[in-house]
């Protein structure tokens, strides 16, 4: 699958790994989802476009690089709001969208109640974050809104993919890169990613 990205630096397994212990606490859980995000935006970020400025250090002018394109966050609400305060405190600049969405009962598929974005973003470098690709529904829809609304330049990122997951969304969107920190095994038949970490949305807020 060409467009996924599996980031397997140490330190991103390692909060993994603590992330998925069934006895990692609520506020510990909350903490790991940040700073693991951080790490992995670090990563995805690389072939971002600088630009040179002036600068004026306490001996000299020289000149530097600095981001030469917007930035835009969009979780997926409700569990990829807990990845939000990762990327801005890497990207304090970043602005940030919203996408809801929940699942019709009868027919099981994402339904969008929701969406709300900044009005650069179009030409920005969007990135929607939720914890988990599992079936793929949600994040096929979340990309769908984006496109929809004009974004060209996207990521996807997540913490856990399932092989479901991936082939659902490579088939629909080819064109958008999903990063990860892990491809776990597979789904069992409540739609759960296994061996996973659990409902990423109850562990993040303690329901």
């Amino acid at each position: 699958m060409s467009n996924l990205h599996i980031i397997n630096h140490p330190l991103i397994q390692n909060k993994l790994t603590r992330l998925r212990d069934i006895n990692t606490k609520n506020h510990n859980f909350r903490l790991l989802l940040e700073e693991l995000t951080a790490f992995m935006v670090y990563e995805i970020t690389r072939d971002y476009p600088l630009r040179d400025v002036e600068v004026t250090t306490p001996l000299e002018t020289m000149t530097g690089k600095v981001l030469d394109t917007p930035v835009v966050l969009v979780p997926i609400l409700r569990a990829g709001t807990g990845m939000l305060g990762g990327v801005l405190d890497l990207i304090p600049t970043a602005r940030v969208g919203h996408i809801g969405l929940y699942r019709d009962p009868k027919t099981l598929k994402p339904v969008e109640y929701y969406a709300k974005f900044p009005r650069m973003l179009r030409e920005a470098h969007v990135i929607l974050v939720d914890p988990m690709l599992a079936t793929g529904g949600s994040a096929i829809v979340g990309i769908d809104i984006l496109k929809r609304e004009g974004a060209t330049k996207i990521q996807f990122l997540c913490l856990v993919a399932a092989p479901e997951g991936v082939k659902a969304f490579s088939d629909v969107h080819p064109d958008v890169p999903i990063y990860t920190a892990a491809l776990d095994r597979e789904l069992n038949e409540h739609g759960y990613i296994l061996p996973g970490l659990g409902d990423a949305g109850d562990r993040i807020f303690g329901t």
